[in-house]
């Protein structure tokens, strides 16, 4: 059982620092989660207390003393150029991912998913960049449990050209290479978990399990390609996925 007060606390600091676009400093030792559980309650709560709609989930396979987990909120995540920046920003932290769009829903129930239903559930397959950033003013000094309770560094995310779901599914490792203001940037570029599918098959049947479950037309995104980096805020963006495509994009305005 959750500490009810705490969970509120948290959530009300959070909710506010998203309104204002501002990090402030950890949270009071009186509402810091202890564990995932409580995390995962204050990511809740934040989603309620901004009245924002799910739009989307970041995911990744879980780790020791890790869950990767958190909801992208619907205002957040944007389809076309110029996509919004932080105000002020000169620059904006990125990561390259696939974002797998749902066809249909995969509703909580009793029966685990088979990868096989997961799969026929994915309409679309696209190019995304998942926009980095912290309501937290040193995120380098935070626990994971504070991370996680803050949706683990989502700031949102940017959505691309649809790709070939075939050629998405064995992505494993490709080229990456990010060219902006006349510079580039070359990644040999590797999925966290091999395969891109493994953290959405983990990801359906985690949410079955908590009563949640997915819907149609909600983007999931199951990894970075390479760490994040920053791109210039007011630049034309191309980010060149290997033989999958290239998405452009511009942020600010």
């Amino acid at each position: 059982m959750h500490d009810h007060a705490l969970v509120q606390s948290a959530a009300a600091i959070l909710a506010q620092r998203q309104r204002q676009q501002a990090a402030g400093p950890r949270l009071p030792e009186s509402c810091r989660p202890a564990d995932i559980d409580t995390a995962l309650a204050i990511q809740e709560r934040t989603t309620e207390a901004l009245g924002a709609r799910i739009g989307g989930w970041k995911c990744g396979t879980p780790g020791a003393g890790k869950l990767v987990v958190a909801p992208i909120h619907a205002d957040r995540i944007r389809h076309s150029s110029p996509c919004p920046a932080p105000a002020r920003a000169t620059m904006v932290r990125i990561e390259p991912e696939l974002a797998f769009i749902l066809a249909r829903d995969l509703p909580a129930r009793t029966a685990p998913y088979a990868p096989a239903e997961i799969d026929e559930a994915v309409g679309a397959v696209h190019l995304a960049l998942e926009l980095i950033g912290s309501r937290y003013e040193k995120p380098e000094e935070v626990p994971f449990a504070e991370h996680l309770a803050d949706r683990l560094l989502n700031d949102g995310l940017y959505i691309g050209p649809r790709i070939d779901a075939g050629a998405a599914r064995e992505a494993a490792s490709m080229p990456i290479a990010v060219s902006a203001a006349g510079s580039e940037q070359r990644f040999d570029a590797a999925h966290p978990d091999g395969n891109p599918l493994l953290p959405l098959y983990w990801l359906a049947n985690f949410l079955r399990e908590c009563g949640r479950g997915l819907r149609a037309g909600e983007a999931v995104i199951t990894g970075s390609y390479v760490p994040s980096f920053e791109v210039p805020a007011e630049q034309d963006v191309s980010v060149s996925f290997g033989s999958l495509g290239v998405l452009n994009v511009r942020f600010g305005g």
